[in-house]
């Protein structure tokens, strides 16, 4: 049977065995979106957490692929395009799994709408500043809205190629920039080497939890590799070699481009620009001493880029976790529907568009400052839903497999996960008492942002209760084509 052809639940299909490894790899470290990490979390991180910036990343890198160790040993026997609802509902329990659901859902719309904002935002900047047009930065994110909707409205490697392009446009002035400064500085090395990489100043400095807060949130997206399992090629291996080369990439892409910063400025140089008022330069500087003004100017034109790649990714995630809900009826199941010809989720991605021009226009009538009102808000809250998701699917790994490995070692199936589970969770407490670095603002108005996050998931487990107590046949089809059988190898 074809695959236009193929039904599930009376809806379709997407797209099968369409994305190789890197193409995955590029839909998650696009929405990690690296070069606007290396322009705004490097200079934050010195700023707030010190010269133990370069170490977090890797820290932070090493927790999340003890995570990913139990994580890809599920993937075998849970492919789902709604990735997080699937693990926790096979692994901890259906209700839990619709509220993972549905925070994961209501987070990745949120940091649509922030990052359609600052691409807004410094797209205007760019265009004032290099050409002197001066415009409204709703004109740009709206020409975004309807450019990623064209894109996500073909098929899923279409998408996927044009993340290639900005993706390796943007990797590659960073590492041009940063071996040029480290040739250069190249007797700075060993001395940032070590205060780079120095424990106490990881671990023990009054700035660690900053550290932490800056460098979990810097891998947004890296559990992207699943939700693609779907449409993946041989997704028994593709899923699990996609996401540790993300994981490894990004860990050691920060921690390279954070380090060659502290060679560049040397480690009391990196330091003071940190603490200066021209700390969110840092990297314009770097690559104007490196290279010159030109260097500079790409920059700043990648930024935009590396924006647009960021939203495309986070549209095509949150668009197959639409279409997951819609084929389970927890969803309006209009979401469920494919393109006949494509294949793409083009009800939910145009569903989740519609919300992001909605959003972006009542912030216009509203005057919200694109950056640090309606950015920085819907950042806040999307961040720390996300790593709240992370971290019950990191219990659910643990959950699915203690009863019975499955032939696994316990190393790779409970003791990696339950270390990776430590670690998520310690990390979300972190980002919640120090919530004020990710939000921008103090008081009241924080906590009621983070609630957002177990109120949603509590709604989430009583819609699943409450099926499970009046419509016990739709609760008992949850999820049950997606876990119970193993994928052939």
């Amino acid at each position: 049977m074809s695959v236009e052809n193929n039904n599930v639940n009376g809806t379709k299909h997407l797209a099968i065995g369409k994305l190789t490894t890197f193409d995955i790899v590029f839909f998650v470290v696009s929405a990690a979106a690296p070069l606007t990490v290396a322009v705004s979390a490097a200079p934050f991180s010195f700023r707030f957490g010190g010269l133990g910036a370069p170490g977090a990343m890797l820290t932070s890198g090493m927790v999340l692929i003890l995570f990913a160790v139990g994580f890809t040993a599920m993937s075998r026997y849970v492919r789902n395009a709604g990735a997080f609802y699937a693990y926790a509902a096979a692994g901890l329990s259906k209700p839990i799994g619709i509220g993972v659901a549905f925070v994961t859902i209501v987070a990745y719309a949120l940091l649509c709408i922030c990052f359609y904002a600052l691409l807004g935002f410094y797209t205007n900047l760019s265009f004032e500043h290099l050409i002197g047009i001066e415009g409204h930065w709703s004109v740009w994110a709206i020409s975004a809205v309807v450019l990623v909707s064209v894109l996500s409205y073909w098929r899923i490697d279409v998408g996927a190629k044009v993340l290639a392009v900005l993706l390796t446009a943007e990797v590659g002035i960073l590492l041009l920039i940063s071996v040029t400064e480290i040739i250069e500085h190249g007797h700075r090395v060993a001395i940032a080497t070590a205060v780079s990489f120095d424990p106490r100043n990881i671990f023990m400095d009054k700035g660690t939890s900053a550290l932490f807060v800056f460098g979990f949130g810097a891998f947004l997206g890296f559990e992207g590799t699943v939700i693609y399992a779907e449409e993946a090629k041989k997704p028994q291996t593709t899923v699990p070699r996609a996401t540790y080369i993300a994981i490894a990439f990004l860990a050691c892409f920060y921690a390279f481009t954070f380090w060659a910063l502290t060679v560049a400025f040397g480690p009391d140089g990196v330091m003071a620009l940190a603490r200066g008022d021209d700390y969110d330069q840092m990297i314009f500087i770097a690559g104007n001493n490196a290279l010159g003004n030109w260097a500079s100017v790409v920059v700043e034109i990648l930024i935009i880029t590396s924006y647009f790649a960021c939203v495309l990714a986070i549209h095509n995630a949150c668009s197959r976790y639409l279409f997951s809900l819609g084929r389970e009826g927890l969803l309006p199941r209009v979401f469920a529907k494919t393109h006949p010809k494509m294949l793409s989720p083009h009800i939910a991605s145009i569903a989740l568009s519609m919300v992001s021009l909605i959003s972006i226009i009542s912030g216009v009538l509203d005057k919200a400052d694109p950056l640090l009102g309606l950015g920085l808000c819907s950042y806040a809250i999307g961040v720390v839903g996300l790593i709240f998701a992370q971290g019950v699917a990191a219990v659910s790994v643990i959950g699915f497999f203690w009863k019975d490995r499955r032939g696994y070692s316990v190393c790779r199936v409970l003791v990696a996960p339950i270390l990776g589970a430590i670690g998520l969770i310690s990390a979300f407490l972190v980002i919640i008492f120090h919530f004020d670095l990710v939000s921008g603002t103090e008081g009241g108005w924080n906590w009621v942002m983070i609630s957002v996050v177990p109120i949603v998931f509590i709604l989430g487990i009583i819609v699943g209760l409450l099926l499970k107590r009046y419509h016990p046949k739709h609760y008992s089809e949850l999820t049950r084509p997606m876990h119970e059988l193993a994928l052939d190898g």
